[in-house]
């Protein structure tokens, strides 16, 4: 069968759901991210479902800042490379289509801008 694109909000639980099980379960970035999230995974899921799904349906239920929680993780370059390569293979294996691209541009875009926000903060506070 062939794959369709994101469309609602059953598809961005897929994706999300799908994703981050992945993540719990990968050997280089699921001890960073079990550690953080313990045992909120539900409400770290929630959370995302709102975030993709305002990012990519334009459906305006995530409100917040995403990136603080992330200012202190341990997490280098080759962290958001492994996320991202994840991110790719999770989506082009459920779906196809603008959406799924934009997903794709999208998560490619955050990774970049975290990880260059954790290495600024990481090297003011080495100058403090």
């Amino acid at each position: 069968m062939p794959l369709t694109d994101i469309t609602d909000i059953e598809d961005i639980k897929l994706l999300v759901n799908t994703f981050y099980s992945k993540v719990q379960e990968d050997e280089f970035i699921g001890p960073i991210f079990n550690e953080k999230i313990m045992n909120r995974w539900p409400d770290h899921l929630e959370k995302m479902y709102r975030f993709w799904q305002t990012i990519l349906l334009e459906v305006h239920s995530y409100s917040g800042s995403p990136f603080p929680p992330h200012k202190h993780l341990p997490v280098e370059k080759e962290h958001f490379d492994r996320w991202m390569e994840i991110f790719i293979v999770t989506v082009d294996t459920l779906f196809a289509g603008p959406i799924a691209d934009e997903a794709k541009y999208r998560a490619k875009n955050m990774a970049d801008m975290f990880h260059y926000k954790i290495e600024y903060f990481r090297n003011e506070g080495s100058r403090n």
